[in-house]
């Protein structure tokens, strides 16, 4: 399927910064092209095969990805590595939980993945309609982080600010127009929603804001609805809070791969940019009351009648 522009126009008409320039419309939604070239959607959509076992992480950009991918490949691996020994201490989440469009079908459109030991780890920021199939017909079970959409507007800001410096004002009206990647934010959020909904065993909605305030819980709800629940005994020794402590902003930021380390492959320039402040409202202090108010009606007409809100 061939790419096409919006109706709207390109987003590039109303803003001119790099991140505006690099989104294609593609099957009815905005996709970052320079990261994730649709072939490699395509590619996957059509070769992939997933397993019953197959664990997926689905996330927005900046909501909280980095923090989930290391919290599933520790609660999963809990048996085979130490926190001594854990490849997160000299690999990047973003490897070892990699990505089905932006690495793998995009380094080969058909990847061997059967050498992968169960249970599979993947991860995509895709929508709900552009998951391969496969996967929808499948058992796998998919965990879906979503964040406040004011502190996401400052995080995306400051997260693609390498590319130029452009304004948090620019970031704010491409979000309240949709024109930001991966379909607009109430569309991909109430896609996952509602499928949590409908199939509950399969399709897991987490909130960033829920596992900052209270991560003891949220993690050994993770770990459930994994299928690695926290035995008895493990809850005693601490098994649970070494693993949150372990995967922690604090602890993550400051190992060496995640201060000067690069994934190979990605556009992103250092590992560093993963992680700035992961504050809960530090929107408050770039957007104006104004702004705030703008978008919580546009969340509120979009989200009419779902059950699903954001504060």
């Amino acid at each position: 399927m061939e790419s096409k522009e919006s109706s709207l126009g390109t987003p590039s008409a109303a803003a001119s910064n790099a991140y505006a320039q690099g989104l294609t419309q593609f099957q009815g939604f905005w996709i970052p092209s320079r990261n994730v070239p649709t072939s490699s959607i395509i590619a996957f959509q059509k070769y992939f095969q997933a397993l019953d076992d197959d664990i997926i992480v689905v996330s927005k950009p900046k909501s909280g990805t980095t923090w989930l991918k290391a919290l599933v490949f520790s609660i999963v691996n809990r048996h085979h590595y130490t926190f001594s020994n854990t490849p997160l201490n000299s690999t990047n989440p973003h490897l070892l939980v990699p990505y089905l469009d932006i690495h793998l079908y995009k380094e080969n459109p058909n990847p061997d993945l059967s050498t992968i030991s169960s249970p599979r780890l993947f991860s995509t920021h895709l929508p709900y309609p552009m998951l391969a199939d496969s996967i929808k017909r499948s058992n796998c079970r998919i965990v879906y982080i979503t964040r406040n959409p004011f502190d996401i507007i400052v995080s995306l800001w400051h997260f693609f600010r390498f590319m130029d410096d452009w304004s948090v004002e620019d970031c704010f009206e491409m979000f309240c127009r949709g024109e930001e990647g991966y379909r607009p934010f109430w569309d991909h959020a109430l896609g996952y929603w509602n499928m949590s909904l409908e199939k509950p065993s399969n399709v897991l909605f987490l909130r960033y804001e829920e596992l900052k305030e209270d991560p003891v819980a949220q993690t050994k709800r993770l770990a459930a609805f994994l299928g690695f629940p926290f035995s008895i005994e493990e809850e005693k020794t601490g098994m649970v809070n070494q693993i949150v402590d372990f995967c922690s902003f604090n602890n993550l930021k400051d190992l060496e791969v995640d201060k000067i380390g690069k994934n190979p492959g990605s556009i992103i320039p250092n590992n560093k940019l993963f992680f700035r402040s992961g504050k809960v409202g530090d929107y408050v202090n770039y957007l104006s009351s104004t702004a705030v108010e703008r978008l919580s009606n546009i969340l509120e007409e979009k989200l009419s009648g779902s059950g699903l809100t954001f504060k």
